[in-house]
C-alpha cells in the first residue's frame, strides 16, 4: 500500500486496509470488557430472542460476545480475509451469519433488527447514509449501540508516544495524527453524546454513555505489531512505516524496560430509535 502519510484514509478503503493483516489485527487489537455487554443487555433488553445487526465486524471480536448472549447476529464485513477469519472464529455459533458488504451497499432484503451494533467501525460509514439507514433497518423501539476505545494516559505514567515523539517526527515529520493521548479524566469530562461521529439529529433519542477503563501490556515488538494494526500507521508507505515501527520497538526495549502500556477508556454509546 502506498499512500501519502499526511492523507487520511478514504472510508471506502476500510476493507482493504485492515484486510491486509487480519491475523495480526485479531491478535493485538483490544477486545471489549464483559461489563460493557452486561450494560448493553440491561439498557436495550437484549435476550435470546433478539436479532442484532453488527456493522463492520472485523475478525469477530465483539461478534463473539454478542453471540454468547444467545442473540441471532447478522454481521457485515467488507474485507474478504477479515470475513473469512471471522467465520472460522465463530463457526461454533449457529445463529451468526457473516455477510461480506459495507453497510451502505448491503441488501437488507427487508429484514429488521432489534439492535444495531458498530464496534470501532461507525466512523468508516458514510454519515450521509449511516444514521438514516440505521433508523430504517431497526424495528420500532430498536437501539443503536456504538462501541469504541479512546486511548488515554494517566498522570505521571511513562507513555509510549511521549518516549517516541522524536522518532515519529524523524521518520514522518508533521503527520497530523501524531499527538499525546489525553488524560483519562479529560475524556470522561468532554466525550459526551455520540462522541466524534456526526449526530443523528432526531432519528434517535438521548444517548446513554458508559465508560470502562482497560489496559493492554506489550513488549517492544508487541507494541509495534499493535501499531501495525492501526489505520494511522497502515496508511503510511511501507518504507516509512517499517523503519519507524522498528525504531519504536527498540526504544521500548531500551528506555521502557521492554514493557509498555496502552490504556483505553472503552465506551458504550446507546440511543433508541425515534418513532
Amino acid at each position: 500500500m502506498t499512500s501519502d502519510p499526511k492523507t487520511p484514509l478514504n472510508p471506502h478503503d476500510l476493507g482493504r486496509v485492515f484486510n491486509e493483516v487480519p491475523e495480526l489485527y485479531d491478535r493485538v487489537r483490544p477486545g471489549y470488557p464483559d461489563e460493557l455487554f452486561a450494560d448493553l443487555v440491561t439498557v436495550t433488553g437484549l435476550n435470546e430472542g433478539s436479532s442484532v445487526l453488527e456493522v463492520g465486524c472485523g475478525t469477530g471480536q465483539a461478534t463473539r460476545s454478542l453471540a454468547a448472549l444467545g442473540c441471532s447476529v447478522t454481521a457485515l464485513e467488507p474485507g474478504a480475509d477479515m470475513a473469512a477469519l471471522a467465520r472460522r472464529r465463530l463457526a461454533s455459533f449457529r445463529d451468526v451469519d457473516i455477510e461480506r458488504s459495507t453497510f451502505e451497499q448491503w441488501d437488507d432484503r427487508g429484514r429488521r433488527f432489534d439492535v444495531l451494533v458498530a464496534a470501532s467501525s461507525w466512523h468508516w460509514v458514510d454519515p450521509s447514509i449511516g444514521w438514516r439507514r440505521a433508523h430504517d433497518v431497526l424495528s420500532p423501539g430498536g437501539w443503536t449501540a456504538l462501541l469504541g476505545h479512546v486511548v488515554v494516559r494517566l498522570p505521571g505514567e511513562p507513555e509510549v508516544y511521549a518516549e517516541t515523539a522524536d522518532l515519529h517526527e524523524r521518520f514522518c515529520p508533521g503527520n497530523p495524527g501524531w499527538g499525546h493521548p489525553p488524560l483519562e479524566d479529560e475524556v470522561r469530562a468532554t466525550e459526551e453524546g455520540w462522541g466524534s461521529v456526526d449526530d443523528p439529529g432526531g432519528l434517535f433519542g438521548p444517548t446513554i454513555v458508559r465508560w470502562y477503563p482497560t489496559v493492554q501490556w506489550f513488549d517492544g515488538d508487541g507494541f509495534s505489531d499493535h501499531l501495525r494494526s492501526l489505520s494511522l500507521y497502515r496508511s503510511l508507505d511501507r518504507d516509512t512505516r517499517e523503519p519507524l515501527l522498528d525504531a519504536i520497538a527498540e526504544r521500548v526495549r531500551t528506555r521502557m524496560g521492554d514493557r509498555a502500556s496502552r490504556r483505553y477508556l472503552s465506551v458504550l454509546r446507546v440511543g433508541q430509535r425515534a418513532r
